[in-house]
C-alpha cells in the first residue's frame, strides 16, 4: 500500500494535479493484479460519480498513467502503464491475456508483439494482440 505522498509524487510525475478521487482511483489500480473496468472501479466505489470516475481514467490515459485495452468484450479495461509511457504515447505492444474463465484481463509486459512490416500501401496505427485462454488460478 502506497502512501498518499508516494501517490502525489506519482501524479505530479505524469503532470497530473492531485485531488482525492485521482488518489483514490491511482491506489486502486496499483492494488490490482489485472486490468479494470470503468464499471469494475464504479462498484467499489459506493458513492462515487461514475463521470469523475470516466473523467480521472482518461486524464489518466492522456496523460501516459494508463492505456485502455480492448480484450474483445466490449468493454474497455484499464491498467497502468509502464513508466516507458508518456503523454500521447503509450508504449503498450506487449501481450495482453485475457482468461475466458473469470474473464480477468492481464498485461504481459515481458512478452512483446514482435515487430513486423505490412505490404505496400498498408499502414499502421495501431497493434493489439489478445491472447484468450485460461489464466493460471483458474487452470
Amino acid at each position: 500500500m502506497s502512501t498518499i505522498k508516494e501517490l502525489e509524487e506519482n501524479l505530479l510525475q505524469h503532470n497530473i494535479k492531485s485531488t482525492a478521487m485521482r488518489l483514490l482511483v491511482l491506489e486502486y489500480l496499483l492494488e490490482r493484479e489485472s486490468a479494470v473496468s470503468l464499471t469494475d472501479i464504479y462498484k467499489d466505489f459506493e458513492k462515487s460519480d461514475r463521470t469523475t470516475i470516466y473523467r480521472t481514467l482518461k486524464v489518466f490515459e492522456d496523460n501516459g498513467m494508463v492505456h485502455s485495452i480492448d480484450d474483445g468484450t466490449g468493454v474497455p479495461k484499464y491498467a497502468l502503464c509502464s513508466d516507458a509511457c508518456d503523454v500521447g504515447k503509450h508504449d503498450d505492444a506487449h501481450i495482453h491475456f485475457h482468461c475466458d474463465q473469470c474473464g480477468q484481463t492481464y498485461c504481459l509486459p515481458r512478452f512483446r508483439i514482435p515487430h513486423f512490416e505490412l505490404p505496400e500501401n498498408f499502414s499502421k496505427n495501431e497493434v493489439n494482440l489478445m491472447v484468450k485462454g485460461i489464466c493460471p488460478d483458474c487452470k
